[in-house]
């Protein structure tokens, strides 16, 4: 769908309608997605959402995968990982999402705004998410469970944590002995140029702290609805 402004901007709007109009909120709403050409806000609220669901991954991973996530920021990875542990929760696995960025009330809000309705996956928001805790975590979790990370950037930020290079490197063991799926939500550097390159790629990884990429098995670029999947190595 294509809308004349971002739907936070539309919001705006219509509150601002609302207030020098001196109507109610959902009459300005309905007004606003009027001239958007539907009849309802919540016609182009559910059609909007609908446009954004992330395209399924999970049947492209297989066990013991290390997935990177990766865009710049209000670009749709967090609903990319969300979606594929929605996804895992419907094909009957354990699934769980490791968050130093978001709280339990901000991912359920998210998790609802996609449709998730009551496919949750597990939330664990403690600031001592790292690779060890992770791992505890999981421990004993089935084969083709899968967790995603957010974001990866974050895992070092405590310095009493080891560096990331080293904690990937232990999710990748642990990974590789339990058969677990692990998708890491990652930064791109404020660099990328999308009028270079569609969607950034590898060289675009933000990564303060050195790490080799080729930890990682596939993954996911996005950026203004694109999408797209890669193996690495």
């Amino acid at each position: 769908m294509q809308l004349s402004q971002p739907i936070y901007q539309l919001k705006r709007r219509a509150k601002l309608l609302a207030r020098e109009a001196g109507i109610p909120l959902h009459a300005a709403q309905d007004r606003i997605a009027r001239g958007e050409g539907y009849d309802t806000w919540s016609l182009l609220s559910a059609k909007h959402a609908e446009a954004r669901r992330p395209a399924p991954i999970l049947t492209e991973l297989a066990n013991g995968d290390l997935v990177l996530l990766a865009a710049r920021p209000r670009q749709g990875k967090t609903r990319i990982g969300l979606q594929l542990l929605v996804d895992a929760v419907r094909a009957g696995r354990r699934a769980v999402f490791f968050t130093l960025e978001f709280t339990e009330a901000q991912t359920l809000a998210l998790l609802a705004e996609m449709g998730a309705g009551d496919d949750l996956p597990e939330i664990v928001t403690t600031d001592d998410i790292d690779a060890a805790s992770i791992a505890g975590h999981l421990a004993g979790a089935a084969p083709g469970s899968v967790a995603v990370i957010d974001y990866l950037q974050l895992l070092d930020q405590r310095r009493e944590t080891p560096v990331l290079a080293d904690q990937v490197a232990t999710l990748r063991d642990f990974a590789q002995t339990s058969g677990a799926i692990l998708a890491f939500i990652s930064q791109v550097d404020r660099a990328f140029e999308p009028s270079v390159s569609q969607l950034p790629g590898l060289a675009n990884l933000r990564l303060p702290n050195p790490i080799p990429v080729t930890l990682f098995d596939k993954a996911w670029f996005t950026h203004a609805g694109s999408a797209q999947g890669r193996a690495i190595g």
